[in-house]
C-alpha cells in the first residue's frame, strides 16, 4: 500500500491490519514517540492497535488520544515525536486508513512519503524481527482539552447566532459541540452521537444532505454547519438553507480573513483569484499543507477541507465551524453569496478501477495529479481519485453552457480511454 492523495486508506481487512503494523514499525525507527488518534469507525481500534504495535516493537512510545478528530491529532504533536491518525475520513464505512502528521500538524511532504514507503517495502518489517533493547510504552493523553480551548479563546461571536451542526456520527462529535458552544452558538445538534456507524454518507456533500437546507428553513436558523467522519472537513449552507459550494466558502473566507495569498487545488474555481494571488497545487490537502510551508495566509480546496496556518498546517473542520459561525455574526452571509462573481462549475466522477491507466493513456504524469487544460472563458480537470476507483472531472466555464462543453469534453476523453483499456 502507498500514500494517496491524503494519507493511506484501503477497504478494512487483512492487508491494511499488516500495512498498519509495518507502518507502526517504520515510524517507531525514525521517532521516540508517536502520538496516536482514531475515528469512530468500528475497525478504528484494532487498525490502532495493529499501529500500536509496530511502533512498541522497535522502542518507541505511543502517546494515546483515543477518540478524537484529525485536526486534534495534527495540532497536539509533540515536537520530537510524529503523529498518526487512523481513519478513512469521509470514505464510506468498509474503508480505514492512515494519516501521518510532522510536528506543527503538517501533512507529510511527497519525500517524506516516498521515505517512509521505500521503509514499507522491506521485508520483514511487519514482522518486527531485529532486536531492540527496549519495547515502548503506552500512556494516555488528553489533547481534547487544549484542542477546545484554543478555538475558544482565538473565536467569538460578535452577536448569538443559531446554527445546526451535523457531524455524520463521526469524530467532529466529540468536538464541534463543545466548541460552538464555547464561542456563543445556539446549537441545535444533528446526528452527533459517535455511534460508529454513519447515519448519512460521510463526505459532506450536498447530495449527502438533502434534509438540511429545510431544517434551516423550518426552525429559522442562521445556517448549518456540517463535518466528515474525522472532522477534517467542514461544509455548510446559508440562512436561506442553500448549500454553499466550496468554491464559494473558499472566497468567502479569504475575504473574511484578508488572506491576500491563498493556497489552493487545480480544481479550484477560479473567482479566488479575483480576490488574492493564488498558488495552485495537485488536488489533496496534503499538497496545499507542504505548499503552506513556504508561506501562505490561508489554502483550502473546494471539497471542504480548510488550513489555517496561524492553528495549524492541517485542514481543521471545527476551527472552520466556529469561523464560519463568527462570519454569520458580522455579515449576512447570503446577501454576501449573492453579490459574488458567479461561474459554473461542474463536477462529476466515473467509477474506474484501472484509473491511473487511464490517466497515464491521456498523458498525466502522476494519475492523482491528473491533467488540466485551459480554454477560452474556462478549463477542464481530469484526475484519478486518490482514495477510491474512481475518475473526476472538474470544469468551469463563465457561463452554464461553456462549463458544460467543457465537462463534456472531459468526460468523453475518460470514456473513450476507459474503453480503449478495459479491451487490453
Amino acid at each position: 500500500m502507498h500514500f494517496g492523495s491524503s494519507g493511506i486508506r484501503a477497504v478494512f481487512g487483512r492487508d491494511l491490519i499488516d500495512c498498519a503494523i509495518a507502518l507502526g514499525s517504520v515510524l517507531g525507527e525514525r521517532t521516540g514517540k508517536v502520538l496516536l488518534g482514531h475515528d469512530t469507525r468500528t475497525s478504528s481500534p484494532v487498525i490502532s492497535n495493529a499501529l500500536a504495535a509496530g511502533v512498541l516493537s522497535r522502542g518507541a512510545d505511543i502517546l494515546s488520544a483515543g477518540l478524537v478528530p484529525t485536526p486534534a491529532v495534527a495540532r497536539a504533536v509533540p515536537e520530537a515525536g510524529l503523529g498518526c491518525m487512523v481513519t478513512a475520513s469521509h470514505n464510506p464505512p468498509e474503508y480505514n486508513g492512515m494519516k501521518v502528521f510532522s510536528p506543527g500538524g503538517a501533512s507529510l511532504t511527497r519525500a517524506r512519503e516516498a521515505e517512509i514507503e521505500a521503509g514499507l517495502r522491506e521485508s520483514g518489517r511487519a514482522a518486527g524481527t531485529a532486536v531492540v533493547p527496549r519495547f515502548g510504552k503506552t500512556s494516555e493523553t488528553d489533547i481534547l482539552t487544549p484542542y477546545i480551548a484554543g478555538i475558544v479563546d482565538r473565536i467569538s461571536c460578535r452577536r448569538k447566532v443559531r446554527m445546526i451542526l451535523d457531524c455524520g456520527g463521526g469524530a467532529g462529535s466529540v468536538v464541534s459541540p463543545h466548541v460552538l458552544k464555547g464561542i456563543g452558538v445556539d446549537v441545535t445538534a444533528v446526528n452527533c452521537s459517535p455511534t460508529g456507524h454513519f447515519p448519512r454518507p460521510s463526505e459532506p456533500s450536498q447530495d449527502a444532505l438533502p434534509y438540511i437546507g429545510g431544517l434551516v428553513r423550518q426552525w429559522d436558523m442562521d445556517g448549518a454547519v456540517v463535518h466528515d467522519g474525522d472532522a477534517d472537513r467542514m461544509m455548510a449552507f446559508d440562512s436561506r438553507g442553500r448549500f454553499i459550494p466550496g468554491d464559494t466558502l473558499l472566497v468567502l473566507f479569504a475575504r473574511f480573513l484578508g488572506a491576500r495569498k491563498v493556497v489552493t487545488t487545480t480544481d479550484a474555481s477560479m473567482a479566488i483569484g479575483e480576490w488574492a494571488a493564488v498558488t495552485r497545487t495537485p488536488v489533496g490537502d496534503s499538497y496545499v499543507s507542504e505548499a503552506l510551508l513556504s508561506g501562505g495566509d490561508f489554502g483550502g480546496e473546494p471539497s471542504g477541507a480548510w488550513i489555517f496556518p496561524g492553528q495549524s498546517l492541517c485542514p481543521d473542520g471545527p476551527y472552520a465551524a466556529a469561523l464560519f459561525c463568527r462570519m454569520a455574526s458580522e455579515w449576512d452571509i447570503a446577501a454576501e453569496i449573492d453579490a459574488l462573481p458567479r461561474y459554473t462549475v461542474f463536477r462529476e466522477s466515473i467509477p474506474c478501477p484501472r484509473s491511473a491507466e487511464v490517466l497515464h493513456a491521456l498523458g498525466a504524469p502522476v494519475p492523482t495529479d491528473g491533467i488540466r487544460e485551459e480554454r477560452d472563458g474556462g478549463w477542464f480537470l481530469i484526475r484519478a481519485s486518490g482514495t477510491e476507483p474512481r475518475i473526476r472531472v472538474t470544469a468551469e466555464g463563465k457561463t452554464p453552457a461553456a462549463a458544460k462543453a467543457l465537462l463534456d469534453e472531459g468526460l468523453d476523453r475518460v470514456r473513450k480511454w476507459k474503453k480503449e483499456i478495459s479491451r487490453e
